[in-house]
């Protein structure tokens, strides 16, 4: 397994297809919602297995030269508790580190706070309802 920064169109399709399944799909929501006007600017990282299936994603976007935003992380249902969330935690908060960020916030859904908070992520506050039904929480970490 590895870490890549999508880079063809072929790549990018693997990326939001799995972006879809994992974090829109399951809650009844369109195709295309999985995309946002923001990514665009953002620093997109996908964990491929050895056949080079997308099995992981995640993006990075830098909120000011300081802080960056961790969105949109999500793990193939039959890939999930092998702690390759970590992996791409670790890996974009490196990136961010080398762009300059001090900091890294991101929404965390409620299932997955705890997460986050083995990763060293602290809750900052109770923030919105996804789709009228998942709870986000606003969580920081000093890098």
């Amino acid at each position: 397994m590895k870490i890549i920064e999508p880079a063809t169109p072929e790549q990018f399709e693997q990326y939001y297809r799995l972006r879809y399944l994992t974090l829109r799909q399951p809650w009844g929501q369109p195709e295309g919602s999985e995309r946002v006007d923001d990514d665009a600017t953002a620093l997109h990282a996908m964990l491929v297995n050895g056949a080079g299936e997308a099995i992981g994603v995640c993006r990075l976007h830098m909120n000011t030269p300081q802080e960056g935003q961790l969105r949109f992380m999500g793990i193939r249902g039959d890939q999930q508790g092998k702690q390759l969330g970590d992996r791409l935690l670790q890996y974009l908060e490196e990136r961010a580190r080398s762009l300059g960020a001090e900091r890294m916030t991101l929404q965390a859904r409620e299932n997955a706070v705890n997460f986050y908070r083995r990763n060293g992520y602290e809750v900052v506050e109770k923030t919105y309802l996804l789709f009228g039904s998942i709870q986000h929480y606003l969580m920081a970490k000093q890098l």
